[in-house]
């Protein structure tokens, strides 16, 4: 019966993250929408004027365009990442010490359906935020997510969780095995 509660509550956990992780999406796509709407063909809307500013810009590539129309690579690559994100989620044990982590796997995963999503329809991604400063790519909300959690991922990954934290996650045959101890003469 027990099996079964854990089982139930690791389900709940994962389809609240499943709507974050939709919520998020929406909102990555929506803001594309207005993108679209508001800017596309139109010049560039200065919010900070030489600093920031809204300028459309269809993104077969990735950053500063490097590898346009690898649209095959990109929806490979992200397809690739999201089925890793799902077996972290599934293995990742329903503690306070996982939650972070489920978080930041659910930024990670709208960051990439967000774009996703662009190439499957599309063939690029709408970008639209432009930091004019500095040689900085143009980017969307989706990017903004994959950042950010990215950033967290590896703070966490180099500061919060140890490597033992981190065994749950490999399979079996790569998990390193315990030294045995000899017993002393």
């Amino acid at each position: 019966m027990e099996n079964g509660i854990q089982k139930n509550k690791k389900a709940a956990v994962l389809a609240g993250y499943l709507i974050v992780s939709f919520l998020l999406v929406l909102l990555d796509q929506w803001s594309k929408h207005l993108a679209v709407t508001h800017l596309k063909g139109q010049p560039d809307i200065p919010l900070i004027k030489g600093v920031f500013e809204l300028s459309y810009l269809e993104n077969s590539g990735m950053a500063w365009g490097l590898l346009a129309g690898g649209r095959w690579l990109f929806l490979a690559g992200t397809f690739f990442i999201l089925a890793l994100i799902i077996y972290a989620f599934i293995k990742a044990p329903l503690t306070r010490r996982y939650r972070l982590l489920r978080m930041v796997l659910a930024g990670l995963s709208a960051g990439a359906a967000g774009n996703l999503i662009d190439r499957l329809f599309h063939g690029y991604v709408v970008d639209f935020f432009s930091f004019c400063l500095i040689n900085f790519p143009i980017f969307n909300v989706a990017d903004c997510y994959v950042v950010v959690s990215g950033i967290l991922f590896l703070i966490l990954f180099l500061f919060y969780y140890k490597e033992e934290d981190l065994d749950v996650f490999l399979p079996p045959f790569l998990k390193k095995k315990k030294k045995e101890e000899d017993p002393e003469p």
